[in-house]
């Protein structure tokens, strides 16, 4: 069994590179937002618990965000799978570690000022969480989700000022967890800046 994480800043083609990954290797894909909203949505302990943080404007603790993942975790003993999103920190990273033999960490490395031209060309639709890119992953019709035929939003998040921030919040959160890995000896670290080289399209 494969035990994959894949880390990138927002912006970095984490998503795409997942979804290759995930459908060509026949993996469990695990992320840790998606989880988030799911848990907050129905209400349980954990979902009522981070919710009361981000309605506080604080970030949710290791511990919490830490309980979130190794919960769903155990029910995919008996798959590969790839974590999206989580170890954000090397508190996070420690606790996987006591819990699962992580086989390779994929890191996507992608210049700032790329991630600011590719952010705020994204366009969301809300509902599923589906992501379209102007530039390389257009909808058919400008706007409008494929699938639903739904219109699309831009996230107050993509705007340029706020892209900055979060993207110097990212990098140092995650500089300790890359060093960890890297002294395991299991970090990968690939230009996210050409995602089609790092994996074909298949």
């Amino acid at each position: 069994l494969l035990r994959a994480v894949i880390m990138g800043a927002p912006g970095s083609g984490k998503g795409t590179v997942s979804s290759r990954i995930t459908t060509h290797f026949q993996l469990k894909h695990l992320s840790s937002g998606d989880l988030l909203r799911d848990n907050m949505l129905r209400g349980t302990e954990i979902g009522v618990l981070a919710k009361a943080f981000i309605d506080q404007g604080k970030l949710i603790p290791d511990d919490v965000m830490t309980r979130l993942a190794l919960h769903e975790l155990k029910n995919l003993t008996q798959y590969s799978w790839l974590l999206d999103g989580f170890p954000r920190t090397l508190a996070q990273a420690e606790a996987l570690d006591r819990a699962y033999q992580i086989d390779t960490v994929i890191n996507l490395n992608v210049p700032f000022e790329v991630i600011k031209q590719r952010l705020t060309a994204r366009w969301i639709h809300p509902a599923s969480g589906r992501v379209y890119n102007i530039e390389f992953n257009p909808p058919k019709t400008v706007g409008i989700d494929d699938l639903t035929g739904e219109p699309l939003i831009q996230r107050e998040d993509d705007k340029p000022e706020t892209v900055i921030k979060r993207l110097k919040a990212y990098e140092d959160q995650t500089k300790p967890v890359l060093e960890y890995y890297q002294k395991k000896g299991v970090l990968e670290t690939f230009s996210g800046t050409e995602t089609n080289k790092i994996w074909p399209l298949c």
